[in-house]
């Protein structure tokens, strides 16, 4: 079994802050537990309105809290989130997320991630990354 705390998860190497200042992920479950999907939960600042193209992965969206707002570019398609919102990227969409306030999110990748991914110029995640260090992988 597989027991983690977000609280304890945050103050080790499985919190990843973007370079970009836009968000900062907490991710508790990764590519090394063998579950075969990760599981972040993941804040997007508010303000933040920034380009994403998930082509390795799919990726499914649970608002927590906070509102904004989810474009999908190949149709022009916009769709609000508010706190009990689920999104789907379930054809490696290629989107805009822009947050009027922080939003909580929690998110599941297949492929599982590897815990270190941060967005490419593409706004994609690499297939392969550095997974976390071995000494804050059960945190």
């Amino acid at each position: 079994m597989i027991v983690r705390t977000l609280q304890e998860a945050e103050q080790s190497a499985r919190r990843i802050v973007s370079p970009d200042g836009n968000w900062e992920s907490t991710r508790l479950l990764l590519k090394d537990d063998g579950m075969g999907f990760s599981f972040h939960i993941t804040t997007i600042y508010a303000g933040a309105d920034f380009r994403m193209h998930y082509q390795n992965h799919l990726e499914s969206v649970y608002c927590i809290s906070g509102e904004g707002e989810v474009e999908t570019l190949a149709d022009g398609r916009v769709y609000p989130i508010a706190a009990g919102t689920l999104y789907n990227l379930d054809q490696h969409d290629e989107h805009i997320l822009r947050a009027r306030t922080e939003m909580k999110m929690a998110c599941v990748f297949n492929p599982p991630l590897h815990g270190t991914e941060v967005h490419n110029a593409e706004g994609a995640y690499e297939l392969e990354a550095a997974p976390v260090p071995p000494e804050t992988a059960q945190a």
